[in-house]
């Protein structure tokens, strides 16, 4: 590849002329202008972002930790990033952490070197261990969709506990005596809290809490499965079941299904994200929105403050959920 000195060479000109007309730093005679102009287009060379970082000290790059980046979810987030991101001049650099909290913490370590100007995390692994992570860094930051106890950082998320309620309610309200829950896992804050959602719609219906009326996954497919398989063994078989996330629904649908139950027919289920397949699933799925592109692009409207300065002190932006209502719900019956 072609260097600067190169071009140099080529317009007969100083190395210092060249930066001048690449950068549009000083003014340069027409005549020199056209020269290096000419040269650049002929050896078709390229500027280095990272010369030019080092020189600026900043690289108009972002970057973002998610913890699985085969999740709809957190694919409809980027999208609303990347499209603030684009607009403003900035360029995302995305790493996938696969919930691995020594492979987050990497990833950290490897974004700070190519001298990122802000970071976004979902973050991944336990508060302790994450607060370990976040404390290294000395760049600004913002978290998405997952509060960490003890770190003073920007925050955009959804109020988990109102839709964990909306979706309960929602089922309550269709007549269902009692209402399942499928969770994510234990200690993450979103699981947490829309369980808290789901456990306070139960008590304002004064309903004691059952023996056996939740199941863990891990927010896949595969494990609403086989959540919803073990839910099925209950007595007497659930007839309304909240899931904590959509891809969870899907997969508890599935089971439904191959149980030779009729969804909504014999069993009610709510969702939660509303991610694009969701009213695309057979039936159609019932399921708490979450606004994701407008939670991307805050994320990146936070940093951008940060970043010119307008703002110094930390923001935590809450966002309210809806319920979608589709397919996937109907009023109970009895032979349900």
């Amino acid at each position: 590849m072609a260097n600067i000195k190169d071009v140099a060479a080529r317009a007969g000109v100083s190395v210092t002329t060249v930066s001048h007309v690449v950068n549009g730093t000083r003014f340069v005679s027409e005549a020199a202008r056209e020269r290096v102009e000419e040269a650049v287009s002929a050896l078709g060379y390229v500027p280095s972002a990272v010369a030019r970082s080092l020189k600026h000290n900043v690289t108009h790059t972002f970057g973002v930790v998610i913890p699985n980046n085969s999740n709809p979810y957190f694919a409809e987030i980027i999208r609303g990033l990347e499209g603030r991101c684009f607009a403003a001049g900035y360029n995302l650099i995305l790493c996938n952490s696969n919930d691995d909290a020594d492979r987050q913490a990497s990833y950290f370590r490897t974004l700070t070197e190519k001298r990122i100007d802000g970071l976004i995390v979902v973050a991944s692994g336990s508060d302790v261990v994450v607060r370990q992570s976040i404390g290294e860094l000395k760049i600004p930051l913002v978290l998405v969709d997952r509060e960490v106890s003890g770190v003073e950082c920007d925050l955009v998320e959804v109020d988990n506990i109102t839709g964990g309620h909306l979706a309960t309610q929602h089922l309550l309200e269709l007549g269902h005596p009692y209402v399942y829950c499928i969770s994510g896992p234990a200690g993450l804050s979103p699981s947490t809290q829309r369980r808290a959602g789901w456990k306070r719609a139960l008590a304002q219906a004064g309903l004691a809490r059952k023996e056996g009326d939740l199941e863990r996954g891990d927010f896949s497919s595969r494990s609403g499965y086989q959540a919803m398989q073990a839910l099925l063994k209950r007595h007497p078989r659930p007839s309304a079941v909240f899931v904590c996330n959509d891809l969870m629904a899907i997969g508890a649908m599935a089971a439904a299904r191959e149980a030779g139950l009729s969804v909504p027919g014999d069993i009610s289920i709510v969702g939660y994200d509303d991610i694009e397949l969701a009213a695309y699933s057979t039936p159609p799925l019932t399921t708490v929105v979450q606004p994701k592109v407008k939670i991307g692009e805050l994320a990146a409207e936070l940093l951008f403050e940060r970043m010119d300065g307008t703002r110094s002190t930390v923001r935590r932006v809450i966002l309210d959920p809806r319920l979608k209502v589709r397919g996937s719900t109907a009023p109970y019956t009895q032979s349900a």
